[in-house]
Protein backbone atom coordinates (compact mmCIF):
# COMPACT_ATOMS: atom_id res chain seq x y z
CA UNK A 1 0.00 0.00 0.00
CA UNK A 2 1.29 3.67 -0.69
CA UNK A 3 2.49 5.80 1.93
CA UNK A 4 2.45 8.93 -0.47
CA UNK A 5 -0.63 10.80 -0.24
CA UNK A 6 -2.38 14.19 -0.64
CA UNK A 7 -4.86 15.42 1.46
CA UNK A 8 -6.39 18.14 -0.53
CA UNK A 9 -8.73 21.65 0.39
CA UNK A 10 -8.98 20.40 4.01
CA UNK A 11 -8.93 22.10 7.46
CA UNK A 12 -5.28 22.03 9.27
CA UNK A 13 -5.56 21.98 12.87
CA UNK A 14 -2.49 21.65 14.38
CA UNK A 15 -2.02 23.70 17.70
CA UNK A 16 1.29 22.62 18.59
CA UNK A 17 2.85 24.94 15.16
CA UNK A 18 0.52 27.53 15.43
CA UNK A 19 -1.11 25.94 12.19
CA UNK A 20 -5.37 26.92 11.55
CA UNK A 21 -5.82 27.32 7.87
CA UNK A 22 -7.06 25.89 4.36
CA UNK A 23 -4.53 23.34 2.95
CA UNK A 24 -2.86 20.09 1.88
CA UNK A 25 -0.86 18.27 3.43
CA UNK A 26 1.26 15.78 1.56
CA UNK A 27 2.76 12.49 3.07
CA UNK A 28 5.80 11.68 1.30
CA UNK A 29 7.00 7.71 2.74
CA UNK A 30 5.21 7.81 5.80
CA UNK A 31 6.38 11.29 6.95
CA UNK A 32 5.17 14.67 6.97
CA UNK A 33 6.48 16.92 3.89
CA UNK A 34 7.65 20.48 3.69
CA UNK A 35 4.43 22.25 3.43
CA UNK A 36 4.77 23.69 -0.71
CA UNK A 37 6.92 20.41 -1.64
CA UNK A 38 5.92 19.07 -4.62
CA UNK A 39 4.93 15.02 -4.49
CA UNK A 40 6.07 12.31 -6.17
CA UNK A 41 4.76 10.53 -9.23
CA UNK A 42 3.40 8.02 -7.17
CA UNK A 43 1.45 9.84 -4.79
CA UNK A 44 -2.29 9.34 -4.11
CA UNK A 45 -5.04 12.11 -4.20
CA UNK A 46 -7.76 12.28 -1.56
CA UNK A 47 -10.06 15.72 -1.22
CA UNK A 48 -11.23 16.53 2.11
CA UNK A 49 -13.15 19.45 1.51
CA UNK A 50 -15.12 20.66 4.46
CA UNK A 51 -13.05 18.09 7.09
CA UNK A 52 -10.55 18.76 9.48
CA UNK A 53 -6.84 17.64 9.18
CA UNK A 54 -5.55 17.27 12.51
CA UNK A 55 -2.30 15.02 14.07
CA UNK A 56 -3.50 11.60 15.10
CA UNK A 57 -5.34 11.41 18.09
CA UNK A 58 -3.73 10.00 21.30
CA UNK A 59 -5.75 8.14 23.95
CA UNK A 60 -3.94 7.68 27.20
CA UNK A 61 -5.72 5.72 29.08
CA UNK A 62 -7.77 2.53 27.90
CA UNK A 63 -8.03 -0.75 28.87
CA UNK A 64 -7.14 -3.26 26.16
CA UNK A 65 -7.55 -6.63 28.59
CA UNK A 66 -5.27 -8.31 26.41
CA UNK A 67 -3.60 -10.48 27.92
CA UNK A 68 -6.37 -12.65 30.34
CA UNK A 69 -9.38 -11.19 29.56
CA UNK A 70 -9.49 -11.40 25.77
CA UNK A 71 -13.39 -12.65 26.21
CA UNK A 72 -14.05 -8.63 26.75
CA UNK A 73 -11.68 -7.13 24.15
CA UNK A 74 -7.67 -7.87 22.63
CA UNK A 75 -5.54 -5.56 21.28
CA UNK A 76 -6.64 -5.84 18.16
CA UNK A 77 -10.24 -5.50 18.54
CA UNK A 78 -8.95 -2.75 20.55
CA UNK A 79 -7.19 -0.98 18.39
CA UNK A 80 -9.36 -1.23 15.51
CA UNK A 81 -12.16 0.64 17.94
CA UNK A 82 -9.25 3.08 18.01
CA UNK A 83 -8.82 3.89 14.84
CA UNK A 84 -12.68 3.72 14.21
CA UNK A 85 -12.53 6.77 16.81
CA UNK A 86 -10.06 8.48 14.84
CA UNK A 87 -7.74 7.37 17.30
CA UNK A 88 -3.82 6.59 16.45
CA UNK A 89 -2.59 5.71 19.32
CA UNK A 90 -3.66 4.53 22.77
CA UNK A 91 -2.06 4.08 26.44
CA UNK A 92 -3.06 0.43 27.78
CA UNK A 93 -3.57 0.77 31.68
CA UNK A 94 -1.81 -2.57 33.44
CA UNK A 95 -4.66 -4.15 35.41
CA UNK A 96 -4.14 -7.13 32.56
CA UNK A 97 -3.80 -10.95 33.66
CA UNK A 98 -0.91 -11.26 34.70
CA UNK A 99 -0.87 -8.10 35.71
CA UNK A 100 1.73 -5.99 33.58
CA UNK A 101 4.64 -5.18 36.06
CA UNK A 102 8.07 -6.79 34.00
CA UNK A 103 9.38 -7.04 31.09
CA UNK A 104 7.70 -10.06 29.47
CA UNK A 105 4.30 -8.48 29.89
CA UNK A 106 5.19 -5.63 28.63
CA UNK A 107 7.12 -7.03 25.56
CA UNK A 108 4.12 -10.02 24.92
CA UNK A 109 1.55 -6.71 24.64
CA UNK A 110 4.01 -4.61 22.04
CA UNK A 111 4.31 -8.07 20.13
CA UNK A 112 0.98 -8.52 19.23
CA UNK A 113 0.29 -4.74 18.96
CA UNK A 114 2.46 -5.42 15.79
CA UNK A 115 -0.74 -6.66 13.99
CA UNK A 116 -2.92 -3.92 15.31
CA UNK A 117 -4.47 -0.75 13.91
CA UNK A 118 -2.93 1.70 16.34
CA UNK A 119 0.36 2.75 18.04
CA UNK A 120 0.35 0.95 21.55
CA UNK A 121 2.09 2.34 24.26
CA UNK A 122 2.28 -0.15 27.63
CA UNK A 123 1.71 1.60 30.76
CA UNK A 124 3.40 -0.84 33.68
CA UNK A 125 2.27 -1.04 37.41
CA UNK A 126 3.14 1.06 40.00
CA UNK A 127 3.79 -1.91 42.62
CA UNK A 128 4.34 -5.29 41.79
CA UNK A 129 0.88 -7.53 40.78
CA UNK A 130 -0.49 -3.87 41.59
CA UNK A 131 -0.50 -5.06 45.44
CA UNK A 132 0.60 -1.45 46.23
CA UNK A 133 3.20 -3.18 48.95
CA UNK A 134 6.53 -2.57 46.77
CA UNK A 135 7.60 -1.01 43.44
CA UNK A 136 7.74 -2.86 40.51
CA UNK A 137 10.68 -2.98 38.08
CA UNK A 138 10.60 0.57 36.43
CA UNK A 139 14.15 0.07 34.56
CA UNK A 140 12.86 -2.85 32.73
CA UNK A 141 9.59 -1.65 32.34
CA UNK A 142 11.25 0.91 31.00
CA UNK A 143 13.77 -0.90 28.77
CA UNK A 144 11.01 -3.57 27.25
CA UNK A 145 8.68 -0.38 26.50
CA UNK A 146 6.39 1.01 29.01
CA UNK A 147 5.70 4.80 28.88
CA UNK A 148 4.08 4.99 31.81
CA UNK A 149 3.77 3.42 35.60
CA UNK A 150 0.05 3.17 37.03
CA UNK A 151 -2.05 0.76 39.65
CA UNK A 152 -4.88 2.19 37.44
CA UNK A 153 -8.02 0.50 39.01
CA UNK A 154 -6.24 0.31 42.45
CA UNK A 155 -5.53 3.21 44.69
CA UNK A 156 -2.01 3.48 46.05
CA UNK A 157 -2.31 3.87 49.88
CA UNK A 158 1.02 3.82 51.49
CA UNK A 159 2.24 7.39 50.87
CA UNK A 160 5.56 6.49 51.58
CA UNK A 161 5.30 4.08 48.46
CA UNK A 162 4.32 6.42 45.96
CA UNK A 163 6.45 8.91 46.75
CA UNK A 164 9.21 6.37 46.01
CA UNK A 165 7.15 6.04 42.55
CA UNK A 166 7.40 9.75 42.26
CA UNK A 167 11.21 9.69 42.36
CA UNK A 168 12.02 6.55 41.19
CA UNK A 169 9.77 6.87 37.91
CA UNK A 170 11.02 10.27 37.40
CA UNK A 171 14.72 8.83 37.28
CA UNK A 172 13.46 6.51 34.48
CA UNK A 173 11.31 9.03 32.45
CA UNK A 174 8.28 7.17 32.93
CA UNK A 175 5.16 9.21 33.85
CA UNK A 176 3.42 8.07 37.47
CA UNK A 177 -0.69 8.08 36.55
CA UNK A 178 -2.70 7.82 39.75
CA UNK A 179 -6.07 6.41 40.40
CA UNK A 180 -6.94 8.91 43.15
CA UNK A 181 -9.42 6.80 45.40
CA UNK A 182 -9.85 6.70 49.42
CA UNK A 183 -11.10 3.57 49.77
CA UNK A 184 -12.34 3.45 53.16
CA UNK A 185 -14.95 6.45 52.12
CA UNK A 186 -15.55 4.51 48.54
CA UNK A 187 -15.76 0.73 49.99
CA UNK A 188 -18.67 -0.61 49.00
CA UNK A 189 -20.60 2.44 46.88
CA UNK A 190 -21.47 1.79 43.56
CA UNK A 191 -22.54 5.16 42.49
CA UNK A 192 -22.05 8.96 43.24
CA UNK A 193 -23.42 9.67 47.23
CA UNK A 194 -26.42 12.16 46.76
CA UNK A 195 -29.91 12.85 45.85
CA UNK A 196 -30.07 10.04 43.04
CA UNK A 197 -28.36 7.32 45.12
CA UNK A 198 -30.64 8.13 48.09
CA UNK A 199 -34.15 7.75 45.39
CA UNK A 200 -32.26 4.90 44.06
CA UNK A 201 -31.31 3.21 47.51
CA UNK A 202 -28.04 2.40 46.64
CA UNK A 203 -24.69 3.24 48.31
CA UNK A 204 -22.75 6.37 47.48
CA UNK A 205 -19.31 7.12 46.83
CA UNK A 206 -18.55 11.03 48.26
CA UNK A 207 -16.63 13.20 46.14
CA UNK A 208 -13.81 13.61 48.97
CA UNK A 209 -13.19 9.74 48.36
CA UNK A 210 -11.57 11.23 44.94
CA UNK A 211 -10.27 14.75 46.25
CA UNK A 212 -8.60 13.48 49.59
CA UNK A 213 -6.35 11.19 47.61
CA UNK A 214 -6.16 13.42 44.55
CA UNK A 215 -4.84 16.29 47.37
CA UNK A 216 -2.49 13.72 48.62
CA UNK A 217 -0.41 13.01 45.34
CA UNK A 218 -0.43 16.89 44.68
CA UNK A 219 1.36 17.35 48.02
CA UNK A 220 3.84 14.40 47.16
CA UNK A 221 4.39 15.67 44.08
CA UNK A 222 4.93 19.26 45.48
CA UNK A 223 7.47 17.99 48.41
CA UNK A 224 9.26 15.63 45.81
CA UNK A 225 9.72 18.21 42.74
CA UNK A 226 8.65 15.11 40.55
CA UNK A 227 5.43 15.02 38.08
CA UNK A 228 2.35 13.54 38.61
CA UNK A 229 -0.51 12.83 36.40
CA UNK A 230 -4.18 12.71 37.89
CA UNK A 231 -6.62 9.89 35.90
CA UNK A 232 -10.32 9.98 35.40
CA UNK A 233 -11.11 13.39 37.12
CA UNK A 234 -14.58 13.68 38.17
CA UNK A 235 -15.23 15.96 40.53
CA UNK A 236 -15.16 19.79 41.24
CA UNK A 237 -13.38 19.51 44.13
CA UNK A 238 -10.54 17.80 42.57
CA UNK A 239 -10.79 20.12 40.06
CA UNK A 240 -10.26 23.24 42.60
CA UNK A 241 -7.03 21.19 44.32
CA UNK A 242 -5.85 20.95 40.74
CA UNK A 243 -6.44 24.02 39.57
CA UNK A 244 -4.84 25.79 42.58
CA UNK A 245 -1.73 23.27 42.86
CA UNK A 246 -0.93 24.33 39.13
CA UNK A 247 -1.05 28.21 39.82
CA UNK A 248 2.10 27.24 42.54
CA UNK A 249 3.39 25.78 39.84
CA UNK A 250 3.53 21.98 40.98
CA UNK A 251 4.07 19.79 38.23
CA UNK A 252 0.89 18.22 38.15
CA UNK A 253 -1.23 17.59 34.31
CA UNK A 254 -4.40 15.86 34.74
CA UNK A 255 -7.26 14.64 32.53
CA UNK A 256 -10.98 13.35 32.33
CA UNK A 257 -12.87 11.30 30.24
CA UNK A 258 -16.10 12.46 28.16
CA UNK A 259 -18.43 10.64 29.71
CA UNK A 260 -18.24 13.14 33.00
CA UNK A 261 -18.37 15.87 30.84
CA UNK A 262 -21.45 14.70 29.23
CA UNK A 263 -23.70 12.56 32.35
CA UNK A 264 -24.58 12.85 35.70
CA UNK A 265 -25.29 10.96 37.98
CA UNK A 266 -29.18 10.66 36.85
CA UNK A 267 -27.84 8.10 33.90
CA UNK A 268 -28.01 5.80 36.25
CA UNK A 269 -31.77 6.08 36.70
CA UNK A 270 -33.58 2.52 36.45
CA UNK A 271 -30.69 1.18 37.63
CA UNK A 272 -28.75 1.30 34.05
CA UNK A 273 -25.43 -0.46 34.78
CA UNK A 274 -24.24 1.18 31.35
CA UNK A 275 -23.81 4.23 33.58
CA UNK A 276 -21.80 2.62 36.21
CA UNK A 277 -17.90 3.52 36.10
CA UNK A 278 -15.54 4.67 39.03
CA UNK A 279 -15.64 6.99 39.91
CA UNK A 280 -18.74 7.72 39.50
CA UNK A 281 -20.85 9.85 37.37
CA UNK A 282 -21.21 12.67 39.73
CA UNK A 283 -23.68 16.20 39.49
CA UNK A 284 -24.63 19.11 37.41
CA UNK A 285 -22.25 21.29 39.13
CA UNK A 286 -19.39 18.82 38.60
CA UNK A 287 -20.30 18.18 34.93
CA UNK A 288 -19.84 22.27 34.38
CA UNK A 289 -17.02 22.36 36.57
CA UNK A 290 -15.39 19.68 34.06
CA UNK A 291 -15.99 22.05 31.36
CA UNK A 292 -14.76 24.67 33.09
CA UNK A 293 -11.32 23.08 33.54
CA UNK A 294 -10.96 22.04 30.39
CA UNK A 295 -11.28 25.38 29.15
CA UNK A 296 -9.05 26.87 30.95
CA UNK A 297 -6.88 24.78 31.51
CA UNK A 298 -6.60 22.85 34.49
CA UNK A 299 -7.60 19.84 32.57
CA UNK A 300 -4.41 18.70 30.06
CA UNK A 301 -6.36 16.06 28.03
CA UNK A 302 -9.64 14.03 27.40
CA UNK A 303 -9.08 10.24 28.05
CA UNK A 304 -11.42 7.66 27.71
CA UNK A 305 -11.14 5.32 30.00
CA UNK A 306 -12.28 2.56 27.24
CA UNK A 307 -13.24 -0.71 30.09
CA UNK A 308 -15.14 -2.94 27.83
CA UNK A 309 -16.95 -5.13 29.56
CA UNK A 310 -19.06 -8.88 28.10
CA UNK A 311 -22.33 -9.11 29.52
CA UNK A 312 -21.30 -11.02 31.89
CA UNK A 313 -20.40 -8.51 33.74
CA UNK A 314 -23.20 -5.73 33.04
CA UNK A 315 -26.29 -7.53 33.03
CA UNK A 316 -26.25 -8.43 36.73
CA UNK A 317 -27.85 -6.53 39.92
CA UNK A 318 -26.26 -3.25 39.32
CA UNK A 319 -24.85 -3.56 42.97
CA UNK A 320 -22.80 -6.51 40.91
CA UNK A 321 -22.64 -4.95 37.72
CA UNK A 322 -18.44 -4.30 36.90
CA UNK A 323 -17.49 -0.08 36.60
CA UNK A 324 -16.85 0.83 32.95
CA UNK A 325 -17.63 1.78 29.66
CA UNK A 326 -16.46 1.55 26.29
CA UNK A 327 -15.51 4.59 24.47
CA UNK A 328 -13.50 4.80 21.92
CA UNK A 329 -15.68 4.98 19.05
CA UNK A 330 -17.55 7.98 20.62
CA UNK A 331 -14.87 10.29 22.50
CA UNK A 332 -14.14 12.17 19.35
CA UNK A 333 -18.25 13.39 18.71
CA UNK A 334 -18.78 13.80 22.82
CA UNK A 335 -15.45 16.19 22.65
CA UNK A 336 -16.97 18.04 19.16
CA UNK A 337 -20.24 19.25 21.14
CA UNK A 338 -18.44 21.25 23.50
CA UNK A 339 -16.78 23.16 20.13
CA UNK A 340 -20.36 23.74 19.06
CA UNK A 341 -21.10 25.03 22.52
CA UNK A 342 -18.75 27.47 22.61
CA UNK A 343 -17.05 25.27 25.66
CA UNK A 344 -13.27 25.02 23.86
CA UNK A 345 -12.50 25.74 20.21
CA UNK A 346 -11.81 23.48 17.92
CA UNK A 347 -7.65 24.34 18.73
CA UNK A 348 -8.05 23.31 21.79
CA UNK A 349 -10.08 20.50 21.01
CA UNK A 350 -7.02 19.27 19.55
CA UNK A 351 -4.63 20.16 22.23
CA UNK A 352 -6.67 17.99 24.80
CA UNK A 353 -6.57 14.69 22.52
CA UNK A 354 -3.48 14.95 20.88
CA UNK A 355 -0.74 17.36 21.78
CA UNK A 356 -1.39 16.59 25.34
CA UNK A 357 -1.73 13.23 25.57
CA UNK A 358 1.93 12.90 23.71
CA UNK A 359 3.69 15.84 25.99
CA UNK A 360 2.59 14.04 29.30
CA UNK A 361 3.51 10.50 27.96
CA UNK A 362 6.97 11.77 26.55
CA UNK A 363 5.88 9.80 23.38
CA UNK A 364 5.81 11.06 19.12
CA UNK A 365 2.96 12.75 17.99
CA UNK A 366 0.64 15.51 18.48
CA UNK A 367 2.65 17.63 15.36
CA UNK A 368 2.15 17.77 11.69
CA UNK A 369 5.54 19.06 11.69
CA UNK A 370 7.71 18.18 8.45
CA UNK A 371 9.66 14.96 9.13
CA UNK A 372 7.02 13.95 11.75
CA UNK A 373 5.63 10.44 11.29
CA UNK A 374 2.28 10.48 9.54
CA UNK A 375 -0.20 9.99 12.49
CA UNK A 376 -3.08 11.70 10.94
CA UNK A 377 -6.73 12.07 11.67
CA UNK A 378 -9.62 13.62 9.16
CA UNK A 379 -13.02 14.77 10.87
CA UNK A 380 -15.82 15.62 9.52
CA UNK A 381 -16.95 17.88 12.47
CA UNK A 382 -20.73 17.99 10.60
CA UNK A 383 -21.27 14.32 9.97
CA UNK A 384 -24.22 13.32 11.33
CA UNK A 385 -25.22 9.41 12.52
CA UNK A 386 -26.85 7.35 15.37
CA UNK A 387 -24.19 5.26 17.43
CA UNK A 388 -26.17 1.99 17.59
CA UNK A 389 -25.04 -1.24 19.32
CA UNK A 390 -24.59 -2.82 16.07
CA UNK A 391 -21.92 -0.87 14.44
CA UNK A 392 -19.68 -0.93 17.72
CA UNK A 393 -16.29 -2.26 16.64
CA UNK A 394 -15.27 -2.85 19.95
CA UNK A 395 -15.81 -6.46 21.16
CA UNK A 396 -17.73 -5.34 24.33
CA UNK A 397 -21.01 -3.47 23.88
CA UNK A 398 -21.04 -1.69 27.60
CA UNK A 399 -22.22 2.06 26.61
CA UNK A 400 -24.64 4.41 28.08
CA UNK A 401 -24.56 6.36 24.78
CA UNK A 402 -26.14 3.79 22.33
CA UNK A 403 -28.92 5.42 20.48
CA UNK A 404 -27.87 8.91 20.68
CA UNK A 405 -27.59 11.36 17.59
CA UNK A 406 -23.97 11.68 17.39
CA UNK A 407 -22.51 15.01 15.29
CA UNK A 408 -19.20 15.17 13.48
CA UNK A 409 -16.81 11.95 13.66
CA UNK A 410 -13.22 10.40 11.89
CA UNK A 411 -13.64 9.23 9.14
CA UNK A 412 -9.70 8.96 7.95
CA UNK A 413 -7.13 7.54 10.44
CA UNK A 414 -3.71 6.64 9.49
CA UNK A 415 -0.79 5.73 10.98
CA UNK A 416 2.75 6.32 9.75
CA UNK A 417 1.41 6.85 6.58
CA UNK A 418 -1.26 3.53 6.39
CA UNK A 419 -4.44 3.73 6.82
CA UNK A 420 -5.96 1.99 9.22
CA UNK A 421 -9.55 3.51 9.14
CA UNK A 422 -11.81 4.48 6.50
CA UNK A 423 -15.55 6.41 5.49
CA UNK A 424 -13.77 8.05 2.42
CA UNK A 425 -13.45 4.96 0.30
CA UNK A 426 -9.76 5.08 -0.67
CA UNK A 427 -8.98 1.79 1.00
Amino acid sequence: MSHNWLFQNGRIIDPDNGVDRQGDLLIVDGRVAPAGEAGPDSVRTIDVQGCWIVPGLIDMHVHLREPGQEYKEDIITGTRAAAAGGFTAVACMPNTRPVNDCASVTATILERARQGFARVYPVGAISRGSRGESLAGYGELKDAGAVAVSDDGLPVHDSQLMRRALEYASDHRLAVISHSEESALARNGVMNEGIVSTRLGLKGIPTAAESIMVYRDIALAEYTGKPVHIAHVSSAMSVDLIRSAKARGVNVTAETAPHYFTLTDEAVQDYNTSAKMNPPLRTEADRRAIHAALADGTLDAVATDHAPHSMLEKEVEFDLAANGIIGLETSLSLTLALVREGVIDAGRLVELLSVNPARILGVAGGSLASGEPADVTVINPELEFDYREESVVSKSKNSPFFGWPMRGRAVLSMVGGRITFDLLGRV
